[in-house]
């Protein structure tokens, strides 16, 4: 006997009751595909919806994949439109949208944070795991705060110290995502480069190096390093990460960072040719255990 669906309006409260479900990314994304569900129950074009709210359908498509926050006459405009008349249902829905509204801790960095990674650092927050190639850097979220800056000083070499200290506080904040009581799972195979690639000099490399041993040590923190003896490998296009998340709604995404912008790709044939790269990456990878001598190894060279 088949599962029973759970009513939409149970759904809605428990992302309510439940904040931890996301921040407002994630939120605006969860809100998006149920007033999409909606309307395409109702068979109403994007047009039709657009012309409710007085907006273009380029504007619904918006609201329907997360990508800007809601206005309260707009929800209550396309509930009615939608025939969404359960008093629970909508009062749900539109508490919501004020959530998703909100803006996210990271507004406070808006000065050092380009919009295009916006996005980024609030899927960041909500995943449940995240796993990430690196070629060139260590991850953000574990990377020690003078190996930041180094990081920061090669992008931007003009910066101010104030801006400096702006940017590493930023990517250190990211990763109080470790400090919470159910953290992601975070997964990093990373090129030998990385660690070889002696970043703003021997003693903050050491320093790294030792941070990057100390969180592997972590139930949830798995590190892999793709010797250079390896070879050619899978992933041969350059850096990724994936993220996924806890809720049924959510797609996998696959970020790809460019220099000046970025991708978010989540149709799953795509997703799926990311992760297989992935599983192959760490297959040729050395084990999370030889990774670690590696590690020590390369201590004493430095």
């Amino acid at each position: 006997m088949g599962a029973t669906a759970e009513p939409e309006n149970n759904r809605v409260s428990s992302l309510i009751d439940h904040p931890g479900s996301g921040g407002p990314t994630v939120l605006r994304i969860l809100l998006g595909a149920q007033l999409r569900r909606l309307r395409e129950s109702k068979r109403i074009s994007l047009e039709e919806a657009g012309n409710v709210i007085r907006a273009s359908h380029s504007k619904i498509s918006r609201l329907e994949t997360g990508r800007v926050g809601f206005k309260d006459r707009d929800i209550a405009d396309l509930l009615t439109f939608y025939g969404v008349t359960d008093e629970r249902e909508r009062q749900a829905l539109r508490e919501l949208a004020s959530r998703a509204s909100k803006q996210g801790w990271w507004h406070d960095y808006s000065d050092v944070l380009p919009s295009w990674f916006e996005a980024y650092v609030g899927l960041e927050e909500a995943a449940t795991q995240i796993r990430a190639y690196e070629v060139q850097f260590v991850p953000g979220l574990l990377q020690t705060g003078d190996y930041a800056r180094a990081v920061s000083l090669l992008g931007y070499p003009n910066a101010t110290e104030r801006e400096l200290d702006r940017r590493v506080g930023l990517r250190l904040a990211r990763q109080a995502v470790f400090t919470r009581a159910e953290p992601p799972n975070m997964w990093g195979v990373l090129d030998e480069a990385v660690l070889r690639r002696p970043l703003g000099g021997a003693e903050i490399m050491r320093d790294q190096i030792k941070h990057l041993i100390e969180m592997s040590q972590r139930p949830n923190v798995t590190i892999q390093l793709v010797p250079f003896q390896a070879g050619g490998h899978a992933a041969a296009g350059g850096p990724f990460s994936i993220l996924r998340f806890a809720e049924y709604d959510l797609p996998d995404v696959v970020y790809l960072e460019q220099l000046t912008s970025a991708l978010y790709l989540d149709k799953p044939d795509t997703v799926d040719s990311y992760l297989m790269v992935m599983d192959r990456l760490a297959v040729e990878a050395l084990t999370p255990a030889g990774t670690v001598k590696a590690m020590r190894a390369m201590l004493k060279e430095l």
